[in-house]
């Protein structure tokens, strides 16, 4: 089974690796930045759709708020951007907002960051795989009729490929990526000549559309709600800007260095793309709606049910390129992947934090391990299946999903910079140096502004998307804080429970006696070697046991015992409802009562098969007893193995597995000078 199940593991995430060579699984800047970016540069994709669709709602002569809001979600981009430079050089650890809010906050501020955090990967994933799907459906058609099966297909793909390692997935994710942002310039280039040079007018798919307003004449509050709200949806662009903050251990050193730098390009390039699309989008007059079968109108006529409402850069595209030209179908498959794609800054940002926080005994210890590619493994298995069954759940609907989007973002925005504040207020009072100080002053209002900002976005994505589904991102992060404390309280628990003591308590001192019990079912090989054992081991006492569940076995039992004129007494416990645990779990605790100073000592006689199927046909009575006696205090159990045939047959095909290589496990190259010195010592 072992050779079964490794070959289609090598295949599927490479040769396992070495600690000693985590060094090379290290990300140059260049792979970095699609793999810790590719979430906030493929928001470019809908978030200038989000804020058009928003102003929609006050009719056409709401879009020329869009140039302003822009410049709203530029200057809150370059507020963050900076604010995290101040954070990965503060905070190299990879802990990011998490070890941010926890230093400064408080354990109960870092826990809700962590909680925000961990909710908003799942999202992550699930909101770009269904958007993408959604995408990917429009030119096919199998993908839409099976969006749920589709998208929890690719989600499988996208594990698969981050559990070979970071840097593998990340090489394999740079390509689309890069082709994403080259297609964006050039078509922001192309269409600014275009249209400034050239003087050329470019007409969008919809510019001869008319958007029927919901709500007319909307001023005062309602306007000033209405451009709120828009620019919080514009925020979505800034959704994955923190993992890179979260995954400074990833990089190369120096590592603080490599990710600030990585930060600034990212906020650079995705400042460029948004405000590109924005421009272009009000150049080319494209037409947006929520409810676009009814609140579109051509002619004078709603558009109808019928009508598929393309996203706002593929109407640019069209614009700019003409449709069906190489530069549009280029951009239109390299935005379809890249929304794919943008789940992996998830992939490595949640298995980052999820190991930050299993170390400090929050979440289980096994998500602090590195697996067979020196990643995360169980990290990445876990958001996976979060973001699966978050996926069936909403059947794949990135309208739905989107709801729950951005809160969790902007709870550890808000907390993150709240706690950068409180960082910069303790070092200055004990900073005397007058160059020093002033740059603490110039970071802390940087991170003050963007403390306000970011509290401001997240009251108004609560006060507009509580009551369609935001509600669910708040109970998600409840149950992981819950559950997290729960953890953290279990480990401290056990923690104190079996720590060494300074003096000597019960645990050193040593039984009065021990006393030895074989358990007997009947009198074969294995019962003779479990005899011989706890001879070997000179008990105070030694006595064998066996159930009565079978007279005629059981007196066939005894009579052969003294045939043989075995010297250790054979207890027979009745079982008259053919019991075989309860009745020596009984007996056991009886002995432990008579003598509480004594210590009891199981000997369990056991087969040693070869196959798996012949387990479900041996030792089910050991088994059960076993887990029964671990919970009697003073009673210490020994398996005494007998190995079968089919066991020595097993031992040769494991020798043989031994000489045999699978694919990819083999490192072909030149033998080192001292790995030849000793492999000639050898012969």
């Amino acid at each position: 089974m072992s050779k079964l199940t490794d070959v289609p593991k090598r295949i599927l995430i490479g040769r396992a690796l070495r600690s000693d060579k985590l060094g090379e699984t290290l990300l140059p800047k260049r792979i970095a930045l699609p793999v810790f970016a590719s979430d906030p540069l493929s928001s470019v994709a809908y978030a200038p759709g989000e804020v058009l669709l928003v102003l929609s709602v006050a009719g056409l002569s709401a879009y020329h708020f869009s140039p302003w809001i822009a410049l709203a979600v530029v200057v809150l981009m370059f507020t963050v951007v900076a604010s995290y430079r101040q954070n990965v050089h503060a905070y190299p650890s990879g802990g990011g907002d998490y070890e941010v809010a926890t230093t400064n906050l408080g354990p109960k501020a870092g826990l809700t960051v962590a909680s925000a955090l961990l909710v908003d990967y799942v999202l992550t994933v699930a909101v770009s795989i269904s958007s993408g799907i959604e995408n990917l459906g429009s030119a096919v058609p199998f993908v839409v009729e099976h969006k749920v099966a589709s998208a929890i297909a690719v989600i499988v793909l996208l594990t698969l490929m981050n559990l070979r390692g970071v840097k593998e997935s990340g090489g394999l994710f740079a390509i689309p990526t890069y082709v994403f942002v080259f297609g964006v310039f050039v078509m922001i280039i192309w269409g600014a000549w275009r249209g400034i040079v050239l003087d050329e007018t470019m007409a969008a798919p919809t510019a001869d559309f008319e958007i029927k307003p919901e709500h007319q004449g909307l001023a005062g509050f309602a306007l000033l709600f209405l451009l709120l709200r828009a620019f919080s949806s514009g925020c979505a662009a800034l959704t994955g800007v923190e993992a890179i903050s979260n995954g400074v251990p990833a990089f190369r050193k120096p590592k603080a260095k490599n990710a600030a730098t990585t930060l600034a390009l990212m906020g650079g390039l995705a400042v460029v793309m948004f405000c590109g699309i924005i421009f272009l989008a009000m150049a080319t007059d494209v037409r947006m709606a929520e409810k676009p079968a009814q609140d579109l109108l051509h002619n004078g006529v709603p558009v109808g049910p019928e009508y598929v409402q393309d996203p706002v850069i593929s109407q640019v595209a069209a614009a700019v390129f003409g449709e069906n030209t190489f530069f549009f179908v280029l951009l239109a498959a390299a935005t379809a992947l890249v929304l794919f794609l943008a789940a992996n800054t998830a992939y490595n940002g949640f298995p980052l934090l999820g190991s930050i926080l299993a170390q400090d005994r929050y979440l289980p210890r096994q998500l602090h391990t590195r697996g067979d590619r020196l990643a995360f493994s169980n990290g990445i298995v876990l958001l996976a299946g979060a973001a699966a069954l978050l996926v069936w759940i909403y059947g794949a609907d990135s309208t739905r999903l989107i709801q729950l989007y951005i809160v969790g973002v902007f709870v550890s925005f808000t907390l993150s910079q709240i706690g950068m504040v409180r960082h910069w207020n303790r070092h200055l009072r004990t900073e005397r140096v007058q160059a020093k100080r002033r740059h603490m002053i110039r970071s802390r209002a940087i991170n003050a502004f963007g403390a306000f900002f970011t509290g401001l976005v997240l009251v108004v994505v609560l006060a507009t998307k509580f009551t369609h589904g935001a509600w669910v991102a708040l109970l998600g992060m409840v149950i992981f804080f819950v559950t997290m404390t729960a953890i953290r309280r279990h480990y401290d628990s056990v923690a104190a429970e079996i720590a060494a003591a300074e003096e000597r308590p019960d645990e050193y001192v040593r039984p009065s006696r021990v006393r030895s019990v074989v358990l007997v079912s009947k009198l074969h090989k294995p019962t003779l070697r479990a005899l011989a054992y706890a001879k070997l081991l000179h008990a105070s006492e030694l006595e064998a046991l066996t159930v009565n569940v079978d007279p005629a076995e059981t007196k066939a039992l005894k009579e052969e015992w003294e045939r043989r004129g075995i010297n250790v007494p054979l207890k027979i416990l009745d079982s008259p409802y053919r019991e075989i645990t309860r009745p020596v779990i009984e007996y056991v605790k009886n002995l432990r009562q008579e003598s509480p100073r004594d210590a009891v000592s199981i000997y369990i006689p056991e087969y040693v098969v070869g196959h798996w199927y012949e387990h479900l046909l041996h030792n089910q009575s050991a088994l059960r007893l076993k887990g029964r006696l671990l919970f009697t205090p003073g009673v210490m159990v020994t398996s005494v193995p007998y190995q079968l045939q089919s066991s020595e047959a097993a031992k040769l095909r494991a020798r043989k597995r031994q000489e045999w290589n699978a694919p990819g496990s083999v490192r072909r190259g030149p033998v080192e000078k001292g790995q030849r010195e000793s492999a000639g010592k050898n012969g």
